[in-house]
């Protein structure tokens, strides 16, 4: 059996939010959506809040990962110890609370779900990804599918890890840079792979941001308090195909919901 899997990218801002609200559930319908991973991590801009939270499984998120502004709203952390459905990089330190792997039921079959961050130009703080993912597989064989959502800035360090666990997990795809790639693909070996599944957030906007704030910053002027751009908003995402006899991946088709 296929069973279709959303991935969506980064939600921005309360634009973002209830773009997501509108549209997730139409399009879970339209793509017959078995399962739904949706980056969270900036829904208050810099970080995201436990009402937040709620209202992405309350739009139809399945689960909710995190990425570099984990902890950008500190009321978050009660949250991340008690809800099995909210994941951080699973390669912070031992010291953060939360979890980054979580295994979940989709109709007759189990999903497990990876998120890790990048230390390339991102977080040299955390640990090793390639590792962490070598020992979370290890740990972990009871799931049809393993899904990885690659919190990182470098597309180098994306590919790299998607070609290292080619064959190893069902999909990777990189969240971050809030700019979809055009390298949807299935790899030699089987697994889905997208570099970055883009944002869910204003169209016109400096990643999310009002243009002028983002220009006035590269100006050297102060960049002041996060500002949600207006206007139209865009989801993106991607949708990857799987087949529960071989566990991999065989079609990946970006979406984009304006």
């Amino acid at each position: 059996m296929i069973y279709r899997i959303l991935a969506v990218g980064d939600v921005v801002g309360e634009p973002g939010l209830a773009h997501l609200e509108r549209h997730l559930r139409p399009l879970r319908r339209l793509k017959d959506i078995h399962f739904t991973v949706v980056n969270g991590e900036n829904a208050a801009g810099v970080g995201v809040t436990p009402d937040q939270v709620e209202r992405m499984y309350q739009a139809g998120a399945d689960v909710v990962t995190l990425g570099n502004h984990t902890f950008g709203k500190m009321q978050i952390r009660q949250r991340l110890e008690e809800d099995p459905y909210l994941l951080r990089p699973a390669n912070y330190t031992g010291r953060a609370p939360g979890r980054g792997w979580g295994v979940y039921e989709c109709g007759r079959v189990r999903v497990g779900v990876m998120n890790l961050i990048g230390r390339c130009g991102l977080d040299f703080h955390a640990e090793n990804p390639f590792t962490t993912a070598d020992k979370l597989l290890a740990e972990r064989s009871d799931v049809a599918f393993t899904l990885v959502d690659f919190h990182a800035e470098a597309t180098s360090e994306k590919l790299a890890l998607g070609y290292y666990l080619d064959g190893r997990v069902s999909a990777l795809w990189g969240t971050h840079t809030h700019v979809p790639t055009a390298d949807e693909e299935v790899l030699p070996r089987g697994t889905g792979y997208l570099t970055d599944l883009g944002m869910t957030g204003p169209a016109v906007s400096v990643l999310g941001i009002q243009p002028q704030q983002s220009i006035e910053t590269f100006l050297g002027g102060l960049p002041g308090r996060y500002q949600s751009a207006g206007g139209p908003c865009k989801l993106q995402g991607a949708v990857f195909s799987l087949d529960s006899e071989t566990r991999l991946c065989t079609a990946v088709e970006r979406v984009e919901i304006r």
